[in-house]
């Protein structure tokens, strides 16, 4: 599909599932040589990090575990810039990798928001991994360690992004557009 429509927003495609698949397993592979002898905790970020944490974690091939946790600071199209833990973590991360998958790091709020969170617990490290980042629309100072693709700083859905909800099952990402 060149064009979809969720709710009362036009999206057209912008980057198609073929690609998104491409990129994320070249961001499997270095992961998996920066990673290895680690036993590193993946720590995907629900709701949007589902669908690319799957295909990722698929494809990394060393020893890790892989556990969830659920924020929220979308309402809508926008960030409400307050960042809520809505599930917690589970498992011990003292002393060890954690590698933070999210779908996509806009303006950095919630990077920073579980940073501090998961530092609390003494990890060896924590590590970024995100599908998509909006370096226009990025002002934080943590390092984004592993990045499949840069985008502009468009509203998009796809891909385990969603509109309110809605739009996080299309396979492909799209970019929303003006009503005609």
């Amino acid at each position: 599909m060149k064009r979809v429509r969720i709710k009362d927003k036009d999206f057209e495609l912008s980057i198609p599932a073929d690609v998104i698949l491409k990129e994320v397993h070249k961001l499997s592979v270095k992961i998996n040589e920066d990673l290895k002898g680690q036993n590193p905790l993946f720590l995907c970020v629900l709701n949007g990090s589902f669908i690319f944490a799957a295909d990722l974690l698929k494809k990394v091939n060393i020893d890790c575990g892989i556990s969830f946790i659920k924020l929220a600071s979308y309402q809508g199209t926008s960030s409400t810039g307050d960042v809520r833990t809505v599930l917690g973590l589970d498992g011990e991360i003292k002393d060890r990798t954690v590698v933070v998958i999210e779908d996509i790091v806009d303006t950095g709020n919630t990077i920073v928001a579980l940073v501090e969170q998961l530092k609390l617990f003494n990890p060896k490290a924590i590590k970024i991994a995100t599908l998509l980042f909006k370096p226009d629309a990025y002002g934080k100072d943590i390092h984004i360690d592993y990045i499949a693709l840069e985008v502009p700083n468009d509203f998009l859905v796809g891909y385990g992004l969603d509109y309110d909800g809605l739009g996080r099952n299309l396979e492909s990402i799209y970019s929303a557009v003006e009503s005609d």
